[in-house]
């Protein structure tokens, strides 16, 4: 999920819409000329068991499946 967010003023801060995203969007660039937000991300595979090496692992990226979402009015 993207929220935007507007400044009101210095301390005041609204919600102005949340946009859902796909899994994994968490990276993102703005720019600041035509408020368009670049957002990347993938598609995952099947997360590994964990291991006493890895405890967490992260699930693979889907060869190919590389994408840039732009968030846009």
């Amino acid at each position: 999920m993207l929220t935007i967010i507007h400044e009101e003023s210095q301390d005041k801060f609204i919600v102005v819409e949340n946009v859902p995203t796909q899994k994994g969007a968490r990276t993102l660039a703005l720019d600041s000329k035509t408020h368009n937000v670049f957002v990347v991300t993938a598609q995952f595979g099947p997360r590994p068991a964990p291991t006493a090496d890895n405890p967490h692992p992260r699930p693979p990226i889907v060869p190919d499946s590389f994408v840039v979402l732009v968030v846009g009015q």
